[in-house]
């Protein structure tokens, strides 16, 4: 089995866009937490991809390094979804999360784009937590049951 890879830390910001990448990490949940009368937070609860895993035997599938994380953006404002999950089951997950600006006032433009859905807002940034340490899946979605179920927890793990 391959080594666990080394994570640089576990809470990362817009600092850090450039060099992360969301393609393909599972979406779980999605809330928007309002904070009345200033605009509130968008979270998103997803499985980011830290490493894709390289086969462990000739003939046998790669996997991938996960970590359940959530994606915090605020404050936000004018959130705009479009969200379409047909039939009785559906895996949403990221394609890009692309940025753009900032305007006069220092907000970015952020897109969330995905396979199902895609969502719009503007926000000065955004954190990620990783919430635990990255897990070996030949999948890049974690079951429910391995990763703790939903959750919006705004902590990184620790070591």
């Amino acid at each position: 089995m391959t080594a666990r890879p080394a994570v640089a830390k576990a809470v990362w910001t817009d600092a850090d866009f450039d060099t992360m990448n969301w393609r393909d990490a599972a979406v779980h949940a999605i809330a928007v937490e309002p904070a009345p009368p200033h605009p509130g937070r968008l979270l998103v609860d997803l499985d980011y991809i830290v490493e894709r895993a390289p086969a462990e035997a000739p003939g046998a599938a790669a996997g991938f390094w996960v970590c359940p994380a959530t994606l915090v953006f605020g404050p936000a404002r004018d959130v705009a979804a479009d969200i379409n999950l047909p039939g009785p089951s559906f895996e949403p997950s990221l394609d890009a999360l692309r940025r753009s600006g900032p305007d006069e006032d220092g907000v970015f433009t952020w897109n969330l784009v995905g396979r199902l859905f895609s969502i719009g807002l503007r926000a000065n940034g955004f954190t990620q937590y990783l919430r635990r340490a990255p897990v070996r899946s030949p999948r890049p979605r974690l079951p429910a049951g391995e990763r703790g179920g939903p959750s919006f927890d705004q902590r990184g793990y620790a070591g």
